[in-house]
C-alpha cells in the first residue's frame, strides 16, 4: 500500500440473502481484506438495494467499484434465455443493483474490479450472454471445484491460463501464463462488444478481459476475471499485481475528481 494521507473510497456489491430468518447483506470476507493492504483503498459494503439505490449518489461518493462473487447467479432472462436448471441459485436484488450500477460507472469511467459473478455480470450488463452450464457444454471443461476438497483444494491452482499478447492484463501481471484456481459453473458464452479478451484457459474459455469501446478513449481502468485472485492475494504475484493496478487506478480517478471540484469551486 502507498500512503495513509488519502484512501480512495472503493464500493463492494454485496448479495441478498437470507441468515438465520433475516434477509441480510452480505459478502464474504476474503473480497474486502485484500482491498485496503494491497489496493491502499477504503472498501465500503454496498447495499443490493435495486432500483431503491440512488446511483448518482453512490458513484459521485466512490472512487471504485469492485464487482465479488457469489454462489448465486444471473436470472438468464437478463441476456435473453430461459432458466436450464430450476435449481440454479439467484439473486434477484443483486441483479436489479449490480447491472444498472455497471453501465452507469462505466459511463463516468470509475475504475472497476469484477471477479468470478462480478465478471460475469458485466458482460450482461453490456449485452454480452453466458453459458449456465459450461460442464455441460461440448468443449468446454468443467471449471467447478471439487466439493470432496476443504476450501484450501477448492480454491488451490486448477489450470493455467494464457494472457493475450501485448494486452493491459499482460503487461500489468508481467508474464503471459500462470496458474489459476476455478470454483465457477458459469462462464462467457458472447463476449459483449465493449469488452476486449484478456486471457483465456486451455479449453479457450474466456477468463479476463478489459472494456474498450470503440467510441470512446477515456474509458478509464476496467478490468475483470473469472477466477479469484482475492484468495490468499498477498501471497500471490499475479493478484498482488491486479489490487496494486486498481489501486492506482482509482487513486488516479480520485485525484482527477478533486482536481476538477477545486476547479469548479474557483
Amino acid at each position: 500500500m502507498s500512503n495513509l494521507t488519502f484512501l480512495p473510497r472503493v464500493a463492494v456489491t454485496t448479495d441478498l440473502k437470507s441468515i438465520g430468518g433475516h434477509p441480510t447483506y452480505a459478502v464474504t470476507q476474503k473480497y474486502v481484506d485484500p482491498l485496503l493492504p494491497l489496493s491502499g483503498v477504503l472498501p465500503w459494503l454496498l447495499p443490493s438495494m435495486g432500483a431503491e439505490l440512488p446511483l448518482d449518489a453512490v458513484l459521485g461518493d466512490v472512487d471504485g467499484l469492485v464487482f465479488t462473487g457469489s454462489p448465486s447467479n444471473i436470472e438468464p432472462h437478463h441476456y435473453g434465455q430461459a432458466l436450464s436448471n430450476p435449481e440454479s441459485p439467484a439473486d434477484p436484488a443483486r441483479d436489479a443493483t449490480t447491472l444498472p450500477l455497471i453501465r452507469a460507472a462505466l459511463a463516468r469511467g470509475i475504475p472497476v474490479l469484477g471477479i468470478c459473478r462480478g465478471f460475469q455480470e458485466i458482460n450482461v450488463a453490456l449485452g454480452g450472454s453466458l453459458l449456465q452450464e459450461v460442464h455441460n457444454t461440448e468443449g468446454f471443461d468443467d471449471h467447478r471445484e471439487d466439493d470432496m476438497l476443504d476450501v484450501a483444494g477448492q480454491y488451490g491452482p486448477a489450470h493455467r491460463v494464457q494472457a493475450v499478447p501485448g494486452g493491459m492484463l499482460a503487461s500489468i501481471v508481467g508474464v503471459d501464463s500462470w496458474e489459476v484456481n476455478s470454483l465457477h459453473g458459469q462462464g462467457i458464452q458472447t463476449l459483449a462488444p465493449d469488452l476486449l479478451a484478456q486471457a483465456h484457459a486451455p479449453d479457450g474459455l474466456v477468463e479476463a478481459y478489459t472494456y474498450q469501446p470503440a467510441r470512446r478513449t477515456d474509458a478509464g481502468f476496467v478490468l475483470a476475471v473469472q477466477w479469484h485472485p482475492e484468495w490468499q492475494a498477498a501471497q500471490n504475484p499475479v493478484s498482488r499485481a491486479i489490487y496494486a493496478a486498481f489501486g492506482n487506478a482509482c487513486r488516479q480517478f480520485a485525484a482527477r475528481k478533486r482536481g476538477d471540484s477545486l476547479a469548479r469551486a474557483a
